[in-house]
């Protein structure tokens, strides 16, 4: 990868992780990749906003990118950094290691992390306010206080002269991104799709939990001129910034209000009994002319379940008893729903048990604070009859008319 020219003396300087075993946090599938994307600002005084993290050859690739422009990590004067997640500060040591005069601007709640990530001292470091602009010479940078998108000491920097905002973790995707295209202008329709639906996996799985704070760090930026948005993760939002801001909005307002009208369906089964409802649900809803995206567990990675479960109104979850309580991969599932504050959710719960039921109690006490309305339920002792498959068919109608309501 090359350095990639964004505006005058102003480059992406990036790395894609494309390993499919490596797991985002530990936990997200990355089966299309990801960009890890800091950024160059070269002037009187050469900027860094963001690094990189210390894993494979990033730090050899980000040094030959910052070659690139004709500098060197000893070159560099300050070092932006809107996030302290390792993902983008994890080669920060070494790094000031290399340079020992580059300083460090950073919000207050970052000091006491770069000291215990990094070991690094309030010597080095300018603690930026909210609002506080700082002059390069040909370029000029505003910091703002934008907390929890997604860690508390998390800012955006602001290039006033050419509308350029370097938003951290907030409006990212994921997805790598090949040298040959760096911004939304540089892509395909179905391209630019591709990194919408991977923005959506990404906010449900990242960023979900704080959505409020989403929307005032929109409505913090919205009197900005915003030309080009760089994100530290996915393409450069070059041609059309308002689209992915737009589409920020609509995801963080699913975190307080009513989502799509449409069903995510999840089901899990042990033997074959309740995995022959599914049939039957689908049916029912489609009937209705109800979008429904089928998912089944453990088969299906809680990923991709958290972005579809994110926008949709209502929630099936089509599961059987086990050891007196939930079925172990969908209590799993629930759990994250829960931990995302996925709240304003319709929901309905069936499957079967064997000698006693015990799920749906599990599954009551498990939701009871989750801000879900449960529409209704349906249990069956061992393997459906007609009977089951009409009383079923008959309350996911009525389950599908409250979620289009």
């Amino acid at each position: 990868m090359n350095a990639q020219k964004i505006a005058d003396d102003i480059y992406r300087i990036a790395v894609n992780i494309e390993d499919r075993d490596y797991r985002f946090e530990g936990i997200w599938p990355l089966p299309n990749g990801i960009s890890i994307n800091a950024y160059l600002i070269r002037d009187e005084k050469n900027v860094l906003i963001d690094l990189t993290q210390d894993i494979m050859d990033f730090p050899r690739d980000f040094s030959a990118q910052l070659g690139d422009a004709s500098l060197s990590v000893e070159d560099i004067d300050i070092v932006v950094v809107n996030h302290m997640e390792p993902d983008h500060t994890g080669w920060l040591r070494e790094f000031c290691a290399r340079n020992s005069k580059a300083v460090i601007y950073c919000s207050e709640k970052a000091v006491p992390l770069l000291a215990a990530f990094m070991g690094i001292g309030a010597g080095r470091i300018v603690v930026v306010t909210d609002g506080m602009t700082l002059s390069l010479g040909r370029h000029e940078l505003q910091f703002f206080s934008t907390p929890n998108i997604h860690w508390p000491e998390t800012i955006m920097t602001w290039e006033r002269t050419r509308g350029i905002l370097f938003s951290g973790d907030a409006f990212g995707s994921y997805g790598s991104v090949p040298a040959d295209v760096m911004s939304d202008g540089r892509i395909t329709a179905e391209r630019r799709r591709f990194y919408l639906d991977e923005a959506r996996r990404y906010y449900a799985n990242i960023v979900a939990t704080f959505s409020a704070s989403v929307l005032k760090g929109i409505e913090k930026i919205a009197r900005l001129d915003i030309r080009i948005i760089c994100p530290s993760h996915g393409i450069v939002w070059q041609e059309r910034p308002g689209e992915i801001v737009e589409e920020y909005r609509r995801l963080a307002g699913y975190g307080s209000g009513p989502g799509e009208r449409e069903v995510t369906l999840v089901w899990g089964s042990m033997y074959g009994n309740t995995e022959k409802a599914v049939g039957t649900i689908t049916d029912a809803l489609r009937a209705r002319g109800i979008p429904v995206r089928v998912f089944h567990v453990p088969a299906d990675d809680v990923s991709y379940i958290l972005a579809s479960a994110w926008r949709s109104n209502g929630l099936i979850f089509c599961m059987p008893t086990y050891d007196y309580q939930m079925f172990p991969p969908m209590a799993h599932v629930i759990d994250e729903l829960l931990r995302k504050r996925m709240r304003n959710k319709k929901v309905f719960r069936c499957g079967s048990y064997g000698w006693v039921g015990g799920a749906q109690k599990d599954f009551l006490a498990m939701t009871e604070k989750s801000g879900w309305e449960i529409c209704g339920s349906y249990e069956w002792k061992g393997a459906m009859t007609g009977q089951d498959h009409g009383t079923l068919r008959r309350l996911v109608g009525e389950f599908a008319d409250r979620v289009i309501a």
